[in-house]
């Protein structure tokens, strides 16, 4: 059996690493409580559309130009995520300081005052020193680079 084509592995790193993401945020929020903030949420809006862009590459004849964007949408998330992890550590200030999680229905006064604020110059959990947006950074980074390179080979052609 032959190994899949380097557009292909391509495609499949494009719909992982979002989903992967997206996923250990999830569980981070409704498992730990781990809120996200407004800058956390610029961070998943990208890897919501790389998901969309790689299922559609998987059915559209398109698949080069939607991987692509695919890999920019992630690259474009790390670097939200870099810019987070700078106002985290204080390196630059933000656009936005805080935000809630205030949910919709009841009544609203008490949502509001009952809603935490989330602070996005504070990480609200870190591994090894880095937060989430940090590891963000890192992983959408990484991955998108290799999405890149993986576009860049020349397939050989079929013995």
């Amino acid at each position: 059996m032959a190994a899949p084509s380097a557009l292909v592995r391509a495609n499949w790193l494009a719909l992982a690493a979002p989903a992967a993401l997206l996923g250990g945020a999830y569980v981070g929020q409704y498992a730990f409580h781990l809120y996200p903030c407004e800058m956390c949420w610029w961070q998943r809006y990208p890897h919501f559309a790389a998901l969309v862009l790689a299922v559609l590459a998987m059915r559209l004849p398109q698949r080069r130009l939607l991987v692509t964007l695919a890999a920019i949408a992630i690259l474009v998330s790390g670097l939200l995520g870099a810019y987070h992890a700078g106002v985290e550590w204080h390196w630059w200030e933000g656009l936005t300081t805080c935000s809630s999680t205030a949910a919709a229905g009841g009544n609203p006064l008490d949502a509001i005052m009952n809603a935490p604020i989330i602070r996005c110059d504070q990480a609200q959990w870190r591994l090894l020193g880095i937060s989430l947006a940090g590891w963000n950074f890192a992983i959408s980074t990484a991955a998108a680079l290799a999405i890149f390179a993986l576009l860049g080979r020349r397939e050989r052609p079929a013995a």
